[in-house]
């Protein structure tokens, strides 16, 4: 038996609304989680398809409902990690269910819930020597600290995940999206300049492809990171043409879309407030309510 066996039991996954395919995977992750069956290598296989689908879905549905489908699939498959020749590779990809749960209590405005699930996906991590996911948990607990205002703390997690990032894109994300902002938000222009030119460099020399999804990184997100660090330093002009140029690679009214727009809004207010004010505007007439993330806030200046 294989998992497409388990989940695709009706007639085929793809392209099904996400609530019916969670209970797939749910229906699934119980099967497997009895005890004669935990050493199953589909436990593996599983759990990777179960990452696998909600991380390149997770802009595409509102994020209480993803949270608490992970949520229950990681709860299923917990007991897998008890026993058995698979378990490291089980407990890996619980780490990466952790990250998820972890980045979705962000947008849900759940800083502290955040935080916890951040810490145990960078435990799993380092356990199981995955150094791409403990480099993932400790720029998304930057990402949270900055929000949070919690400068200092923002700057030694974006330290702490740059330096268990390999070479190339991941240590391209982790010094855009975790160091450079980090650096910014704390007034350190020098730094955070040297932070882009690393990580303009490891992309620019990285073997591995455009990675989709939320674990991914690309030219669109790099923009974005680099007009919310100028904006922080108050370069507008250059945050200005960022956020244009994020803005132009993202389809609209997704959430990468809308992050652009909001920064975009920001660094207008030096300029036409009216347009600033539109533009933000804009976003709440293409988002839905319920896909609009906690943490897309318009600029102060316009609240």
């Amino acid at each position: 038996m294989q998992v497409v066996d388990l989940v695709d039991d009706e007639g085929g996954a793809l392209g099904e609304p996400l609530v019916q395919l969670g209970r797939r995977y749910a229906r699934a992750c119980t099967w497997l989680s009895w005890p004669a069956r935990r050493q199953s290598p589909l436990v593996v296989d599983l759990a990777e398809a179960a990452v696998e689908h909600y991380a390149l879905n997770y802009s595409k549905h509102p994020p209480h409902v993803l949270f608490e489908q992970v949520r229950d699939v990681r709860k299923l498959l917990t007991p897998a990690l008890k026993s058995g020749p698979a378990t490291e590779d089980v407990r890996r990809q619980v780490g990466w269910l952790f990250a998820l749960l972890g980045n979705l209590a962000y947008h849900l405005d759940n800083v502290s819930g955040a935080r916890v699930h951040l810490d145990t996906a960078a435990a799993h991590g380092a356990r199981t020597g995955d150094r791409r996911l403990e480099a993932w948990a400790w720029g998304a607990q930057s990402m949270v600290a900055r929000a949070s205002g919690r400068v200092a703390a923002a700057v030694e997690h974006a330290e702490r995940g740059a330096a268990a990032a390999s070479p190339g894109r991941v240590r391209a994300q982790l010094h855009a999206w975790a160091l450079l902002p980090a650096f910014a938000a704390a007034g350190r222009g020098d730094d955070a300049d040297h932070a882009l030119a690393t990580a303009m460099n490891e992309l620019d020399t990285a073997d591995e492809p455009e990675a989709p999804g939320r674990f991914g990184f690309d030219a669109a997100e790099l923009a974005l990171h680099q007009a919310e660090a100028y904006l922080a330093l108050g370069r507008a002009d250059d945050a200005r043409a960022c956020a244009e140029s994020s803005l132009a690679a993202c389809p609209s009214g997704t959430p990468g879309w809308a992050a652009a727009s909001l920064v975009l809004a920001g660094a207008e207010t030096s300029g036409t407030a009216r347009d600033a004010a539109q533009r933000a505007h804009d976003v709440l007439d293409r988002v839905p309510a319920a896909r609009l993330r906690s943490t897309a806030r318009p600029p102060r200046s316009l609240a």
